[in-house]
């Protein structure tokens, strides 16, 4: 008995590329569900619904094929790429690093065009670190854990609602909340590049800044997976840099965050080769990398 194996969103969209697959009827198929779906918790840690569809004997085959339509359907139903409105408190870092990056890119293209003295007559340019691990968070990760912190009360119910195994350590300073997670389940908290992690951040910040007086930073971190990324940055630029003097072609990096632009920008702002701007909107914001020549 012909038979295939599908995933889909949900049992229905598995049963759906089944037939297609089979060029079957839903008629005349049997579908054993092997997995059930799950949306996971605020789309993190979502399961896909796995089928097993077998035609019945006697049965005819349709012409219908699968598409890439299909798949696309299937890739835009997943949880984890829906979009997500988030208040707009939970932006304030973000748009902090966003006006830095636009300061940045003022200042490279008016070095560009030769107009570096009038530049600095007006403002001069700041300048960046780079590390994540900035003076004000190093006092605070030496500081003792707090607890019954609203922050771990918080993180500590997502990780409950999500099936992790998880644990917080919070650091308080005047101005900053610092998180140190731990636990075996910690690679599905910080997600694709970071992507979970800098979601639940800002979830994070939302809770902490609620009812505050003045704006508290909030930063979580997972095996030092913030300065790790970082340094994978600086390397990326670098080389990209490099390829792009020796190719005269420009290059555009994947959408990131404002933050994550930042460190590309200061990266190369020095550079005598090349200059970076960004284009596009966020969330598919893009770093590019050009010849000054």
């Amino acid at each position: 008995m012909k038979s295939t194996e599908k995933w889909g969103v949900d049992v229905e969209t598995a049963v759906e590329l089944a037939l297609k697959d089979l060029k079957a009827e839903r008629n005349d198929v049997e579908v054993e569900v092997l997995e059930e779906s799950s949306s996971g918790f605020l789309g993190i840690g979502s399961k896909l619904a796995k089928v097993r569809v077998s035609i019945k004997e006697g049965a005819e085959e349709t012409n219908e094929k699968a598409t890439f339509d299909d798949i696309d359907a299937l890739l835009a139903g997943l949880p984890e790429n829906a979009t997500q409105q988030l208040p707009d408190e939970v932006r304030a870092e973000f748009d902090k690093f966003e006006a830095e990056e636009t300061a940045d890119a003022e200042a490279a293209a008016a070095l560009h065009a030769g107009e570096r003295k009038e530049k600095r007559s007006r403002r001069p340019r700041k300048k960046y670190s780079l590390s994540i691990e900035d003076s004000q968070l190093e006092e605070v990760k030496k500081m003792d854990p707090v607890e019954g912190h609203v922050v771990e009360t918080f993180l500590r119910d997502i990780a409950e609602q999500m099936g992790l195994d998880l644990d917080f350590v919070v650091k308080e300073g005047e101005e900053i909340v610092f998180v140190e997670i731990t636990g075996k389940d910690t690679g599905t908290i910080i997600g694709k590049r970071g992507s979970t992690l800098d979601a639940v951040q800002c979830l994070a910040s939302y809770v902490v800044n609620k009812e505050a007086g003045k704006y508290i930073r909030v930063v979580l971190d997972a095996e030092n997976y913030r300065s790790k990324r970082e340094k994978t940055l600086i390397n990326l630029a670098n080389r990209l840099a490099g390829k792009v003097e020796r190719t005269g072609r420009p290059t555009t990096l994947e959408p990131m965050n404002p933050y994550e632009r930042k460190v590309i920008h200061c990266t190369l702002q020095a550079h005598p080769g090349v200059i970076t701007r960004s284009e596009g909107k966020d969330p598919y914001r893009k770093v590019v990398i050009e010849s000054k020549h």
